[in-house]
């Protein structure tokens, strides 16, 4: 199935941190895909930043190894690369040295035209405060938009500090706060399956689905991420925003237009309905788990190179979202690392039948599920009850329909997406700063009950489905967790 391809306006991506990881990994491969794909004008300029003292030749050989490498199966074309690569420039810059913003002020004026200016800060965030400074000091910042990746904060008051700083130099329709789940197509897909298809919207409430499950399981370990994870956790990795975001999405209510603040305001209504999980409820309704040493794997006390720590590698909620359409219906939360699968889901659980027929059968028949699938493979696939084939009477079976966008779509990165709106100036699938206070506003109670509690982490089996403590989590509401696949 071909994809059409609108191409964006010429533009200046300039890239802070542009010799590190995710620039090598994520930004620049997305940025050829998207230029091959004929979405980006020969005109534009990519303008790497980085402290690394090399020159333009020697950062287009760093970057044509980094898309080469990134291609895999995908075949790359030489004459289309090599166009590319003529697009690629560096600067040398230390964001502490007036000198070095000069000669990047100086080399951007070369362009005197009135294209779309980024500032993509892929930095360690200390370097935050002095490039949104160094940019306002230069008169860079005037009509330019900035792009932020996590952490955004580190708690509540981190993250008003971090927004109140953005703002003084930002107008908050000129900042982008990256979440590259929110780019990813099964995402997309989930607004237009609710959005505009009539059959789903009556039965997305409480009166209809069971519970809602959402699992984000990583097979790996830290990977050599170990100073920064043992600071953070996977409650601040990966539930304050990845997974706050696709619960949002899938559960808000339907905004007045499809434009960014209208999106927004709905998510923002979601995290508001959040009920706070409170001291004397948070043993029942929260655990954590650390992941142990197996057979196949170290554990995460080798893994950071410490005798111990109190540092969460897993965490599975029941949390309710007090509002009209979801009240009383839990939702079921869990996300770790060196589980047995990679996997990220959210599935909706429906109600049994009020009256059901076929008897003894009933015991054996599961109930309709919708499983939104973000990873390993994207789909929206549908679980319903059919009668199984032959004869020899009513016997029923599970079938499930599946949906899925098609494979060249379905290989893209999310970075290419979001890179891209960007440009075009669309901040939908971008978080605003009041939604990432609001997120912070839940967490933080978890994470300073944890913080003065007596209670250990749990601990469970690398490659493992989690501690079992997680189970009892569902088992005390004769619920249980879909397998990991």
């Amino acid at each position: 199935m071909s994809h059409t391809v609108i191409p964006v306006d010429v533009f200046d991506y300039v890239v802070f941190g542009a010799t590190g990881d995710l620039s090598r990994k994520k930004l620049l491969p997305a940025l050829y895909y998207r230029f091959a794909d004929g979405q980006i004008p020969d005109d534009s300029r990519i303008i790497a930043c980085a402290r690394t003292n090399i020159d333009k030749p020697e950062f287009r050989l760093m970057a044509e190894d980094a898309i080469k490498d990134s291609a895999s199966s995908i075949s790359i074309d030489e004459s289309v690369l090599k166009r590319f690569l003529c697009l690629l420039h560096y600067q040398v810059i230390d964001v502490f040295n007036d000198d070095d913003w000069s000669a990047l002020k100086t080399f951007m004026a070369l362009k005197n035209d009135d294209r779309v200016t980024v500032f993509y800060l892929s930095v360690d965030p200390s370097l935050i405060d002095p490039i949104v400074s160094g940019l306002k000091a230069n008169q860079l910042h005037t009509t330019s938009r900035l792009v932020i990746e996590k952490p955004l904060g580190f708690d509540l008051p981190s993250s008003v500090h971090l927004n109140n700083l953005l703002r003084s130099v930002y107008d908050e329709n000129r900042i982008y706060r990256i979440d590259h789940y929110l780019g990813k197509e099964t995402v997309q897909n989930l607004m237009a399956l609710r959005f505009a298809n009539i059959m789903f919207e009556p039965l997305w409430n409480s009166h209809y689905i069971d519970h809602v499950q959402i699992t984000a399981a990583e097979k790996i370990g830290v990977q050599g991420r170990g100073g920064y994870y043992d600071t953070a956790g996977a409650l601040r990795d990966m539930v304050q925003n990845h997974i706050l975001q696709v619960i949002c999405l899938s559960t808000m209510e339907p905004p007045a237009t499809f434009d960014a603040d209208s999106v927004r305001d709905e998510k923002l209504k979601v995290l508001q309905s959040l009920k706070p999980l409170t001291s004397e409820h948070m043993n029942a309704n929260a655990v954590r788990g650390q992941y142990a040493e197996s057979a196949e794997y170290s554990g995460y006390l080798q893994d950071v190179d410490k005798k111990s720590s109190q540092t969460e590698t897993y965490v599975a909620l029941q949390f309710y979202i007090d509002n009209w359409r979801w009240a009383g219906t839990p939702f079921y939360l869990r996300t770790g690392k060196r589980l047995s699968e990679q996997a990220m889901e959210i599935v909706f659980i429906f109600r049994k039948m009020p009256h059901f027929i076929f008897g003894k059968t009933s015991q054996e028949v599961q109930p309709n599920a919708l499983v939104i699938r973000l990873q390993p493979d994207e789909s929206i696939d549908i679980e319903i009850t059919t009668k199984e084939p032959g004869h020899g009477g009513m016997r029923l079976k599970e079938t499930t329909l599946e949906t899925a966008p098609s494979t060249s779509i379905q290989s893209q990165d999310a970075y290419q997406r979001l890179l891209m709106d960007v440009v075009r100036g669309d901040q939908t699938l971008f978080m605003r700063g009041d939604e990432v206070e609001a997120a912070w506003q839940w967490i933080d109670p978890i994470i300073e009950y944890w913080k003065q509690s007596d209670r250990p982490v749990d601990t469970y089996t690398a490659g493992s489905e989690g501690p079992e403590s997680a189970n009892a989590l569902m088992k005390k509401s004769d619920r249980a967790w879909r397998k990991i696949q």
